[in-house]
């Protein structure tokens, strides 16, 4: 192990890669997971000798064109480049370690709150729910703490029924947080989930050990809900102006769908929950 974030990564994502997947040729069996790191470097047009110590950590400085030649070898998508920069200018996510709050605005609290028939959240880096709508509030009440969207998936056990496409969402679960932790390296708050679910999940062991970035994207979930049944979804994820590290989740159903009809009854299970409360 070389002991630092971005060593970790380049690793990583060297031995996700096979050589047929950069066009070399692969003879024989290999004693190495994954591309050799003279392979990389090869493909990047650097030394071996200043690729490992790139990836050991010894290198603190590299240049815009070996950072691109680099992401170019490891074949890193658009999100996995914006983590290699993090990780190579730590002092360019600053912003992040400055602005992090649990707490969010009242104003949108009021938004979100007369959003009566679709649920909304707004999520923090680290995947915590910060605030729900009455409607999100009732679609997540089959958790016993539905107060952290990773640990809801992998430690609670309603994750396994209500996430139909659960390796999916565990996968997302990781890459998101892996994608805020290149913000913010630093952060109290996401250093104390991966401990968490480091010490209770081996899946989650094994998937952050991949580290996959993947910011949260717009696309369509299939959940099961304990009281209304299955809900094929579509979700959007808007930053929120003000606090850069919050993200608002709003969940919606096609028209005149069975999703529909049945936020219609969920709708009802939340219209119930403020009743009681109200009492």
């Amino acid at each position: 192990m070389s002991g630092t974030p971005l060593g970790d990564f380049l690793r990583a994502r060297r031995e996700a890669l096979k050589p047929q997947d950069v066009g070399l040729p692969e003879h024989g069996r290999r004693r190495v997971k994954g591309l050799r790191r003279e392979e990389v470097a090869m493909l990047a047009g650097v030394s071996s000798d200043y690729y490992v110590r790139l990836e050991q950590g010894r290198e603190s400085s590299p240049s815009a064109q070996v950072v691109d030649a680099v992401a170019r070898a490891l074949r890193l998508d658009v999100a996995a480049t914006e983590h290699l920069w993090l990780l190579v200018r730590p002092a360019e996510a600053g912003v992040w370690q400055h602005t992090q709050s649990r707490a969010v605005h009242a104003q949108l609290r009021q938004l979100m709150d007369g959003w009566t028939t679709s649920p909304a959240f707004v999520l923090g880096p680290a995947l915590d729910l910060l605030a729900c709508n009455a409607m999100a509030r009732a679609l997540h009440e089959g958790f016993a703490r539905a107060d952290n969207l990773a640990r809801m998936v992998f430690l609670d056990p309603a994750g396994r029924e209500f996430y139909q496409e659960w390796e999916r969402a565990a996968h997302s679960c990781v890459a998101e947080i892996r994608a805020a932790y290149g913000h913010d390296p630093h952060s109290t708050r996401i250093a104390e989930v991966v401990a968490e679910l480091s010490a209770a999940s081996p899946e989650f062991v094994e998937l952050w050990a991949r580290h996959d970035v993947k910011p949260k994207t717009q696309e369509s979930k299939h959940l099961r809900h304990p009281h209304v049944g299955d809900l094929h979804i579509l979700f959007s994820a808007f930053g929120v102006n003000g606090a850069p590290h919050q993200q608002l989740v709003v969940y919606q159903a096609e028209p005149a769908s069975p999703t529909a009809e049945a936020f219609e009854r969920l709708r009802a299970r939340a219209d119930d929950v403020l009743a009681s409360h109200a009492i």
